[in-house]
């Protein structure tokens, strides 16, 4: 489906009708923040200090003195042994935001919040401001003073959802037979090459690197729950521990090609299948219709509060399946149909959420995006159109297009001037960041924009307003895209008209998920976008996607043959240009890279390329997003950061939330009123 035609699309409308909207929400001028206005990004006040524990290894519950553990009244008739003997011999305690709470109740969400409102659960974590890693699954850990090594001591006593034990030999099966297994992955990443994994005994184990690997600990923090699997359920599914024939038999029947897309099915915790599968999240899969995923609490979960209660406090979860519809989700949050809506919300949703949150049912919190850059174009340098390949690789052409850009008035319109208009960089905390870097060539300046495509030898031939080639054929660019999580279409409706008004046809598709996987995969885009994350210290180090030729996925088109060639030592795809190559290089010692003086040199050299060359085009970040919840919802934070890197609320702890039903009057009365 084709985003309707520019020449009918007008943006004067816009501003007026956002402001007219926004200021239905907050009373008109002069209101003041408690009539719903959307608080100021920078100095936005607090309700209290987010707990200090959340930034440090939690403490134990011997060391608080916690002789007595509680649990659900849900659990009580279920046959299952004691409390304390399926908690882990000593259990971390989790402080909850705001105060203890109380069991019970059912969450509404939708699938696309399963990640969010119940998190994964690693070896380790990330600490709430980012900084640190911290033991989570782990008691402790430690790096070799080469990198080579990174050591991983269990806690004793976890145990799956089904009430087996979590041992090392979890681990060693995901690396030795997920990871490496050249049926599942028969491309090694580049994070793990050359790695194998040691068990040591039940509760320690250590993953050893030929080359040093020193950061491979934040591999283990934010992608952890790939990295383990409950061994004694997939090896009946495995031909490395089960007959090959016999697994093929039992897959087929089950709906499968493969064995492999079997398992696949089963890791990704979202379909029928996997609610067979244990886990060591606070909430365990236990059925799945065509419109609903049903969770319930996870029994062995190993984490208490400070009173002793095992978590988590809410009991059960039903998770509508709606993807890719943020309106509709939008208007489910706003009327309060959900307990809790985030991952599918966008700024330019807020005014209407606002307006939802006026009957009482509903708070809207602002909390802070990550990504530096809401949309990151991206033009596909190995493109088989060799013309349109060969323009994206001018330099000119790049600048002018991203002169182009009006990032003021785009952040005026889409984001009320609370965004940051700026290119695709690095987080503002981060160790690599300089100020020169978003800005370069940032700037809104159409006659510069004009002046190079003169230069390349675009020019209007035919006096119809756009652009040809030097040799007289028409210059058209389709941009193809999925419209989800940040304000994707309404921003590239405006980087149309702004591009048109160069003299540059940019035509718009939409397209679903499954088709924009495969065609970005396959490289058959023209140009595609998504949004800036991989922009902090967590992930930036190991995976700079959007600054170095070593990543290529569903979302991100910019130089797949070059990654091919980077990840395979050259036997697939195609050697890039020596510029590129030595990009790569820097990737590698940034990653690599023992000495932080090093690491920050290679970062900043590959940032600084980046911003220079003008690979992608950004326009407005460090967005406020809106995380709503019903108000009878209790301990969600009202001032979080957002993003992947982060991995949306893990360092806020989802499992202390709980429901207070005393709201749900309250709320009743309210509504009346209205």
């Amino acid at each position: 489906m084709y985003v309707r035609s520019v020449k009918t699309f007008s943006t004067n409308w816009l501003p007026a009708a956002l402001l007219l909207l926004l200021l239905l929400c907050i009373g008109g001028p002069g209101a003041s923040a408690d009539d719903g206005a959307v608080a100021p990004i920078e100095g936005e006040p607090e309700a209290q200090p987010w707990p200090r524990s959340w930034f440090e290894a939690p403490r134990m519950a011997s060391e608080l003195g916690i002789l007595s553990y509680a649990q659900s009244p849900m659990l009580d008739d279920l046959g299952l042994p004691p409390v304390e003997e399926r908690l882990p011999d000593d259990p971390p305690v989790i402080e909850p935001y705001e105060r203890i709470g109380q069991y019970g109740g059912k969450a509404r969400i939708t699938l696309s919040d399963a990640w969010t409102f119940f998190n994964w659960e690693a070896a380790l974590t990330i600490s709430a401001d980012l900084n640190n890693f911290l033991p989570n699954l782990a008691r402790s850990y430690s790096v070799s003073a080469d990198g080579k090594t990174t050591r991983i001591e269990l806690r004793r006593g976890l145990k799956w959802s089904d009430g087996e034990p979590l041992t090392a030999d979890d681990f060693v099966f995901t690396f030795d037979h997920i990871w490496m297994d050249k049926e599942i992955s028969p491309v090694t990443s580049r994070l793990i090459q050359g790695g194998r994994i040691e068990k040591l005994d039940d509760h320690n184990f250590r993953y050893v690197f030929r080359e040093p690997n020193p950061l491979f600990k934040h591999l283990i923090a934010q992608y952890g729950n790939f990295m383990v699997d409950p061994e004694h359920y997939f090896r009946h599914w495995h031909p490395a521990f089960t007959n090959r024939e016999d697994v093929n038999e039992r897959v087929s029947d089950r709906g499968f090609m493969t064995w492999m897309a079997f398992i696949d099915s089963q890791r990704n915790a979202r379909t029928e299948d996997s609610a067979e599968v244990p886990t060591l999240r606070a909430f365990r899969v236990v059925s799945r219709t065509p419109i609903m995923m049903r969770y319930e609490r996870n029994p062995y979960y190993h984490k208490v509060d400070p009173a002793g209660n095992q978590l988590p406090y809410i009991d059960r979860i039903d998770a509508e399946v709606i993807l890719d519809n943020s309106e509709l989700i939008t208007a489910k949050a706003s009327t309060g149909q959900l307990d809790f809506a985030a991952f599918a919300l966008r700024t330019q949703d807020i005014p209407l959420l606002k307006l939802g949150e006026r009957t009482g049912q509903v708070d809207v919190k602002i909390w802070r995006r990550l990504h530096t850059s809401d949309v990151v174009i991206q033009p596909n340098y190995n493109h088989a159109d060799q013309k349109l390949r060969e323009l994206y690789w001018d330099r000119r052409f790049r600048m002018a297009l991203s002169y182009a850009i009006n990032r003021p008035e785009m952040n005026e319109i889409i984001y009320f001037g609370r965004g940051v208009p700026q290119q695709a960089s690095i987080h503002p905390t981060s160790v690599f960041y300089d100020p020169e870097y978003p800005q370069r060539h940032a700037q809104y300046d159409p006659g510069k924009s004009r002046a190079l495509m003169d230069e390349v030898g675009l020019k209007d031939v035919d006096g119809d307003g756009l652009r040809e080639y030097p040799d007289g054929t028409p210059l058209v660019i389709t941009m193809e895209f999925l419209d989800f999580e940040t304000p994707k279409a309404i921003t590239m409706e405006l980087v149309s008209s702004y591009w048109r008004a160069v003299g540059v046809d940019l035509r718009l598709k939409l397209v679903d998920r499954g088709l924009q996987s495969a065609r970005a995969q396959a490289g058959h885009m023209q140009m595609t976008l998504w949004h800036t994350d991989f922009s902090t210290d967590i992930l930036f180090p190991i995976i700079p996607r959007w600054w170095a030729p070593i990543y290529t996925g569903w979302d991100s088109i910019l130089w797949n043959d070059w990654v091919r060639y980077y990840v395979t030592d050259g036997e697939l795809g195609e050697a890039p240009p020596p510029s590129m190559r030595e990009v790569q290089r820097l990737a590698d010692e940034l990653r690599q890279s023992v000495d932080p003086a090093r690491r920050i040199a290679a970062g900043k050299a590959i940032l600084s390329q980046a911003a220079d060359n003008v690979w992608t085009f950004g326009t407005v970040g460090l967005a406020p997003h809106p995380v709503v919840t019903s108000t009878r919802l209790k301990n969600v934070i009202p001032n979080g950061i957002w993003g992947w890197d982060n991995r949306w609320t893990l360092a806020y702890h989802p499992a202390t939330w709980y429901f207070d039903e005393t709201e749900d009057t309250a709320a009743g009365e309210v509504a009346s009123r209205h």
